[in-house]
């Protein structure tokens, strides 16, 4: 049976938490005084007055939560939190159409980076801080965030970490949940801080290096400039963005391990590690040589070119630091496959994520073994540990599932009449919230021409690859509301 009292409590919760959270972008407004702070005053109230409701339903909750009522809470939050983050540009005007404001938003917390804004430099500091804030709240999860505080509440938080981290999973920094997410959040803030501080030195001024630390650390990709990092034209800020990018794919668990545990030895030995270690050189080294060779680059440029944009798309980060759509035809093909790939689990990225690109070619490999060998006994091992038939066959079906969505989310966007590579370029980046696809919807474009069923199409694309596939479409099946 769904626990719909606590249902509504813990959302309440949540939109309350969200009516907070746009105060904030009111209060840098104080700081540049361009008079935008009344669209957050309004949008925050009316937050405010949708979650005192939801908790008014809520009253007298048990607080006792399934995995149903998890993964139902933890959809439902991304598509409120959208809602209800949404209401600053529209009321403002400076996005008036609601498909616009809900893509835009949507592309934000689900750390995407899209979007239909195409004269970025003339909306207010406040709104721009909106929109790089709404991915570092969704870079690690607002529900996630929400595990640390909800004892306070009465309510545990396992079955929702069972909704929001549903990849495959071995190192646990504690054996309380709580005191995990408040250790990976804390570790999420550092870095952020520590981009921010780089940056500066690097030449960009305060505020653009804290929204694009912002986005960097939540894998997002959105820019305070139109030209995105093109704009400033620096190697020492694509170096540094390169690099964070790079730490913001590897699983938080494992930076926590050996950051503050001092286990240096699980970075060697992790499989998943030695997997993102791997690809990622890979792709860098063979763009880099094809730029080097056909694309008439110097060895440094073509190497920094490689490196920014293999990390902008393994990672899903949606950052752009030249237009690759002008490159080789070659590099965009690699560059989809990449985005595809993904970087690890327990990081802010999406895509499959090399743990289950790791258990797939294992469980491949093991299979021409067994056609030689009928009679071997061939476990797939991960960290040394063998992994359950049941774990092998989830990471085989995801990839599977991954894959039909991803050619599915092509037919539609095809249908539109949007070239085959775009489509699919467009599908592989909305459902792997990558934020950056070929052809006219590059790095130097915006979505701001695809049609409004486009938009809606790429908007659930975003949603269904943040959490991961399966939170989303278990509400669709029938045996789900079973009971309920």
């Amino acid at each position: 049976m769904t626990n719909i009292k606590l249902v509504f409590k813990i959302l309440g919760l949540l939109i309350v938490v969200e009516a907070i959270l746009l105060l904030v972008p009111a209060g840098i407004d104080l700081i540049y005084n361009e008079d935008s702070y009344l669209p957050f005053l309004t949008s925050s109230l009316i937050t405010l007055v949708a979650g005192t409701v939801f908790l008014l339903f809520g009253r007298g909750a048990v607080n006792v939560m399934n995995r149903r009522d998890g993964f139902f809470i933890v959809a439902m939050t991304w598509v409120l939190f959208t809602v209800f983050g949404m209401l600053p540009f529209y009321i403002s005007g400076y996005i008036p159409s609601i498909t616009d404001c809900f893509f835009e938003t949507m592309s934000g917390f689900t750390t995407t980076g899209f979007t239909v804004i195409d004269n970025l430099e003339s909306f207010p500091h406040s709104l721009l801080f909106w929109r790089n804030f709404t991915q570092w709240i969704g870079g690690l999860g607002m529900v996630f965030f929400t595990i640390a505080v909800l004892p306070i509440f009465g309510a545990g938080g396992i079955q929702l970490f069972a909704a929001e981290a549903t990849g495959i999973t071995n190192d646990k920094v504690h054996p309380r949940i709580g005191v995990t997410a408040r250790w990976i959040w804390l570790i999420y803030s550092g870095i952020t801080i520590a981009e921010t501080v780089l940056l500066c030195f690097a030449g960009m001024d305060v505020f653009d290096s804290i929204c694009h630390s912002f986005s960097t650390t939540a894998t997002g990709g959105f820019s305070t400039k139109q030209a995105n990092v093109m704009y400033y034209n620096s190697p020492a800020i694509e170096y540094i963005i390169s690099a964070f990018m790079f730490i913001s794919g590897t699983n938080f668990t494992i930076i926590y391990l050996a950051a503050f545990k001092g286990r240096f030895s699980r970075l060697f030995k992790n499989t998943e590690l030695r997997y993102y270690i791997v690809i990622f050189l890979y792709f860098v080294l063979a763009i880099a040589g094809i730029l080097y060779f056909q694309g008439g680059m110097g060895i440094e440029e073509a190497f920094r070119k490689s490196l920014f944009q293999v990390a902008t798309c393994q990672t899903t980060s949606g950052f752009a630091s030249d237009d690759f759509t002008l490159w080789p035809g070659t590099t965009n093909i690699l560059l989809i496959a990449v985005m595809l790939v993904g970087a690890c689990a327990g990081s802010t990225s999406g895509g499959i994520k090399c743990i289950r690109i790791a258990v797939g070619a294992k469980a491949l490999k093991n299979e021409f073994n067994s056609m030689i060998h009928p009679n071997a006994v061939l476990p797939v091992k991960v960290n040394g540990k063998v992994l359950p038939q049941k774990i092998v066959l989830s990471a085989v079906v995801f990839i599977i599932v991954y894959l039909i969505i991803a050619l599915i989310g092509t037919f539609l966007f095809y249908s539109t009449d949007i070239g085959l590579i775009e489509s699919l370029s467009m599908s592989a980046s909305s459902l792997g919230n990558v934020g950056v696809a070929m052809g006219d919807y590059g790095p130097a474009y915006t979505c701001s021409s695809l049609t409004d069923f486009a938009k809606w199409c790429s908007s659930i694309l975003m949603l269904v690859g943040r959490l991961e596939l399966f939170t989303v479409l278990l509400l669709f099946a029938p045996g789900f509301w079973k009971n309920a």
